[in-house]
């Protein structure tokens, strides 16, 4: 090694700082892994699969099952979609948890994946009155099956690019890149409107509330009342969830002889 060769640094992966970042991923990698060994193909995961293993189809979670909303979050079609939400998670994880403390991270985490799931519940629902007013078949209008974490990743990443965009707090652990995360979101908001089979109002949702979040956040830190605005601003969080939901079966009831009739072809043609 020359002299002027920089040192090598050996640095460890402090995991005590993430830990709850880490404990997402091994759910969801476990997860995956469990599914594997009961015979769910890791490359391209059937519908069938998917259904049972928690995915979001938006006429059984609102007509019968609303915990998909959650579940969904923790299914992946296939390695290579686990692999890219899971590094994305890494990423934007291991800094925002440090940055907002584990208890109101893990509130934006979930919060942002269940807006995500809402408003793609909200769009497939619009999709519906669509369908129904065009008085055609039209496929790509039917409620397709969702899942992954995108949602609550995008929230995240969302959320570190608008900490980027704000002024910096005396206290803050991290200077951002504003550019870098801004380029990242705006690529990743561009390919899901170019690319099909990407929900991007799963992304849009989860990026909108994860924005939401660390606006509240800000300000409870700059008014020195971080804990009261914290706790404040994920009882709103989670209130607008529930508010959209609620505004989503109230929607459903012009449409659901459609959806209960997709339902039961569904569950016919998948042997459910």
């Amino acid at each position: 090694m020359s002299k002027y060769a920089p040192p090598v640094v050996h640095r460890k992966l402090e995991m005590q700082l993430w830990w709850i970042t880490a404990i997402l991923i091994a759910i969801n990698v476990g997860l995956f892994g469990w599914q594997a060994i009961n015979g769910m193909d890791i490359s391209q995961p059937s519908t069938r699969d998917a259904i049972l293993w928690g995915a979001d189809y938006a006429p059984l979670t609102y007509l019968a099952e609303p915990m998909r909303l959650f579940s969904s979050m923790f299914f992946h079609f296939g390695l290579i979609h686990l692999m890219l939400n899971m590094w994305a998670l890494y990423i934007f994880g291991s800094v925002a948890e440090q940055l907002f403390g584990r208890m109101y991270f893990i509130g934006l985490y979930l919060c942002a994946g269940l807006m995500g799931s809402l408003l793609s519940g909200y769009m497939n629902i619009q999709d519906s009155y669509d369908l129904i007013a065009g008085g055609v078949a039209n496929p790509s209008l039917l409620p397709a099956v969702s899942a992954g974490a995108s949602g609550a990743v995008m929230g995240l990443g969302a959320s570190l690019t608008v900490l980027a965009l704000l002024p910096m707090l005396p206290q803050q652990r991290f200077i951002l890149d504003k550019k870098t995360l801004v380029m990242v979101m705006g690529l990743n908001l561009a390919m899901g409107f170019m690319i099909s089979g990407i929900n991007n109002a799963a992304h849009i949702g989860g990026m909108l509330m994860g924005a939401f979040l660390t606006l509240l956040w800000y300000a409870g830190q700059k008014m020195q009342r971080s804990r009261l605005i914290n706790l404040i601003a994920l009882v709103i969080g989670f209130g607008l969830c529930v508010l959209l939901y609620q505004h989503n079966l109230a929607l459903i009831e012009a449409i659901r002889p459609l959806w209960q009739e997709i339902l039961d072809l569904m569950r016919q043609q998948l042997q459910l």
